[in-house]
């Protein structure tokens, strides 16, 4: 029951966090008063760091074999969304704005395309299992007197279009806004490229541990860029 409610907070803490992102990306991160470049670099830059080594750090199978000595295995990823919505928070909360405008158009429809993006990340996270994404299916399934089974592989849905749908949904929303800010510019020029680096390791241990041919399925489908799906090839 300790495990599952754990998992709850960290959902709401997930959900909280998403919903300050979004106001965040919208225009807040702009607001704030205005500090040396100096430190605002800096205070940015850190903050930006942080989250990028949380997830990169958390995600490997080989921390994750250190962290569930210390606490049971159904709550190891609730731990992750937990520690990633508070840094998130952190990265919202603390984060030093650079108002000069690289480019400002009164192109309102470009609000349209930032929604979409959202609407593809939260899409994409029901494409595979939001429940076990978000890890609520890791807590669930012990408190039911179940054994917890991961989700398999899917090449359906948005996944038959694109290898990475939540990537380019987030790359959609860090880029969509009609007026870009030079902090707003450092954090999608950042944020894109932790995106494109993570994507290199996550399909490392895709092609590690899954026991689909996920080389077939690099070849046929897309990373980022969606196309109609193509046939699987027979031997």
């Amino acid at each position: 029951m300790f495990i599952l409610g754990y998992a709850v907070v960290a959902y709401a803490a997930f959900l909280l966090s998403s919903a300050w992102a979004i106001v965040f990306l919208a225009g807040g991160i702009d607001a704030g008063p205005e500090r040396p470049w100096g430190v605002t670099l800096a205070v940015d830059s850190g903050l930006l760091l942080a989250f990028a080594l949380q997830h990169s750090v958390m995600a490997r199978a080989g921390f994750k074999r250190r962290l569930t000595r210390l606490i049971p295995a159904s709550a190891e990823r609730s731990t992750y969304v937990l520690v990633a919505s508070l840094l998130l928070v952190a990265l919202v909360g603390f984060w030093q704005p650079l108002p000069a405008v690289v480019w400002d158009v009164d192109q309102e429809w470009i609000w349209g395309i930032y929604g979409a993006g959202w609407i593809l990340v939260v899409w994409s996270t029901f494409g595979v299992d939001h429940a076990d994404f978000l890890g609520l299916k890791q807590a669930w399934a012990p408190w039911r007197g179940r054994s917890y089974q991961p989700p398999e592989f899917t090449e359906r849905r948005l996944y038959a279009w694109l290898r990475h749908p939540m990537m380019l949904g987030l790359t959609i929303t860090f880029w969509a806004t009609p007026h870009m800010s030079v902090g707003h510019l450092l954090f999608a020029l950042s944020s894109t490229g932790y995106l494109l680096v993570g994507i290199r390791y996550e399909e490392r241990d895709l092609r590690r541990h899954l026991t689909v041919d996920y080389d077939d399925y690099a070849r046929r489908v897309p990373a980022l860029v969606p196309r109609p799906p193509r046939a699987r090839v027979r031997e």
